[in-house]
C-alpha cells in the first residue's frame, strides 16, 4: 500500500504547470459517444478517474488511442454495448454521465447506480426524471438504471437541485433529441461551459451554457472534433493555498484566472495579494502568516465546495478565527478528525466549522477520506512540525496529476513510500 511522506517546515518557492480539469474531461470523454466519427481530446490529466473513464469507454466497445502527451482519440463507431457495469461505475460516480449519450445515440443504456466518494448524497433522480421528460422509458432494478428511447424528444426540464452531472447528462442527451430542450436551474460551472464548447464544435446547437437556463435545439447527428480541456481551477486553487500556508511564492502557470474569482478573493483577504499575468497567477507571502477567512460554499459562481477542505487547512495555521459553512454536501467534514490529530483547533456546529489558527501543527499519521480531504492533509503536512505519513494515497491520485512531483518542483520535501509488510 502506497503512502505519502511529507516533511513539514519548507517554504514553497517556484512555478507549477496546471493540468487539464478532471471535472471537465470526464463528461467530455463521455460525450465522444455522441459522435459519428472520432474525437481527439487534449490537455487530459493523467489521473485514476480518467483511466477509469477510458476503461468504461473501452468496455462499451469504443476504440481509444493515447499519444505521448496524453491526448486521447476516441472512435465511437465501434461501440457494441450499452452496459456500464457496477465494477467500473462503483469506483467513480461521474461514470453516470454516459447515461445520456448512450440513450441519445444508441437508443438504450444500462448503467449501474454509482458508487464513488462518500461525501454525501448525490441523487440520480435528477438524471432519471429529466430523461423521462424527454420520453425515455426507464426502470431502476437490480442496481441498474435501464433506459430506452427510439429517439428522445425535446422538453422543458426544471431541476429541483443544481446538479453539475445532471445538467451535463441532460444537455448531452438533448443534443440529438427531436425538438428543443430547455434546462432550467442548470449548473453554471465552467466545466459545464467547456462541455458545451465541445458539443458545439461537434455540431450541437446550444445557447445559455454558463447561465441557469440552457437551451438545446436537437440535431440529427454530431461529428467528432478536436478539443482542448480547460485548466483545472481546483488544482490551481490548491497549489496557491500551499504557497499561502507555507509563507512562500507560487506561480500557477497555464491557469484560467477568470474561473476562480471567489477563491482569489479569499486568498487576497488572507493577505496573499494574487497577481494575474495572462494565464499565470502568482502569490508571494514573503514569509507572512495568512489571516483566517470565512467561507460559505455554494454552486458556481459561489465558493466551490471542492476548495472547502483546503481553506480549512489554511485556517488551521492562520491568524485569527474563520467560519466555514458547507452548503453543498452534508457529509464533507470527514477530514476534520484527521486535522485535529495534527493539532488543529476545529469546532463543528451542524454544517459550520469554526477554525482557530494555531502557531504550529504537529505531524501525525493521517488517513485520507476523499479526494479533496487528501489535498488538505498534504497542505497541513507541508507546515506541520515533523514527518506526516498519509494513508490512502489513491484518493489524491483520482484528481491531482503527479502531485508529489509538482510540489517537489517548488521545494517541498514529499515522496511516495511503500508500506512494508509486518
Amino acid at each position: 500500500m502506497e503512502k505519502l511522506l511529507i516533511q513539514g517546515g519548507v517554504s514553497l518557492d517556484g512555478d507549477v504547470r496546471i493540468s487539464g480539469a478532471k471535472n471537465a474531461v470526464l463528461p467530455i470523454l463521455a460525450a465522444t459517444l455522441l459522435g459519428s466519427s472520432p474525437s481527439k481530446i487534449s490537455n487530459v490529466p493523467h489521473l485514476r478517474d480518467v483511466t477509469t473513464m477510458m476503461r468504461l469507454l473501452g468496455q462499451l466497445g469504443a476504440s481509444l488511442t493515447v499519444d505521448e502527451k496524453m491526448a486521447i482519440e476516441v472512435d465511437p463507431t465501434t461501440v457494441d454495448s450499452c452496459l456500464a457495469p457496477y465494477e467500473l461505475v462503483r469506483t467513480m460516480r461521474a461514470s453516470i454521465v454516459v447515461l445520456g449519450p448512450l440513450v441519445a445515440r444508441f437508443g438504450e443504456a444500462e448503467v449501474s447506480l454509482p458508487g464513488g466518494c462518500a461525501i454525501g448524497a448525490r441523487p440520480v433522480n435528477l438524471h432519471i426524471d429529466g430523461l423521462k421528460a424527454m420520453g425515455a422509458e426507464i426502470q431502476v432494478e437490480e442496481g441498474y438504471i435501464r433506459a430506452r428511447a427510439k429517439r428522445l424528444k425535446g422538453a422543458r426540464i426544471f431541476m429541483d437541485l443544481v446538479s453539475v452531472t445532471g445538467t451535463e447528462n441532460l444537455m448531452m442527451a438533448a443534443t440529438l433529441a427531436e425538438g428543443t430542450t430547455v434546462i432550467e436551474n442548470a449548473a453554471r460551472e465552467p466545466e459545464v461551459v467547456d462541455l458545451a464548447r465541445y458539443l458545439i464544435r461537434m455540431g450541437a446547437r446550444i445557447n445559455g451554457a454558463g447561465s441557469d437556463v440552457i437551451t438545446i435545439e436537437g440535431v440529427e447527428r454530431l461529428s467528432g472534433c478536436a478539443h482542448r480541456v480547460l485548466p483545472d481551477r481546483i488544482e490551481t486553487g490548491t497549489f496557491l493555498v500551499a504557497g499561502v500556508m507555507t509563507g512562500g511564492r507560487v506561480r500557477a502557470r497555464g491557469a484560467d484566472p477568470t474561473i476562480i474569482d471567489s477563491v482569489l478573493a479569499k486568498l487576497a483577504e488572507a493577505g496573499a495579494e494574487p497577481v494575474i499575468d495572462g494565464e499565470d497567477i502568482e502569490i508571494d507571502m514573503r514569509g507572512k502568516r495568512p489571516r483566517a477567512v470565512s467561507i460559505h460554499t455554494a454552486p458556481y459562481p459561489g465558493f466551490p465546495t471542492d476548495m472547502q477542505a483546503q481553506i480549512m487547512a489554511m485556517n488551521t495555521i492562520a491568524s485569527g478565527t474563520g467560519t466555514i459553512v458547507e452548503n453543498v454536501f452534508e457529509n464533507r467534514y470527514m477530514h476534520v478528525q484527521e486535522m485535529q490529530r495534527m493539532g488543529a483547533d476545529i469546532r463543528l456546529e451542524g454544517n459550520a466549522a469554526i477554525v482557530t489558527g494555531k502557531d504550529r501543527l504537529y505531524a501525525a499519521p493521517v488517513m485520507a477520506t476523499d479526494l479533496r480531504a487528501s489535498a488538505s492533509l498534504i497542505l497541513m503536512g507541508l507546515v506541520a512540525r515533523g514527518e506526516t505519513l498519509m494513508d490512502r494515497v489513491y484518493h489524491i491520485d483520482r484528481g491531482y496529476e503527479r502531485v508529489e512531483e509538482k510540489l517537489s518542483g517548488m521545494g517541498a520535501v514529499i515522496r511516495r513510500v511503500q508500506e512494508m509488510p509486518t
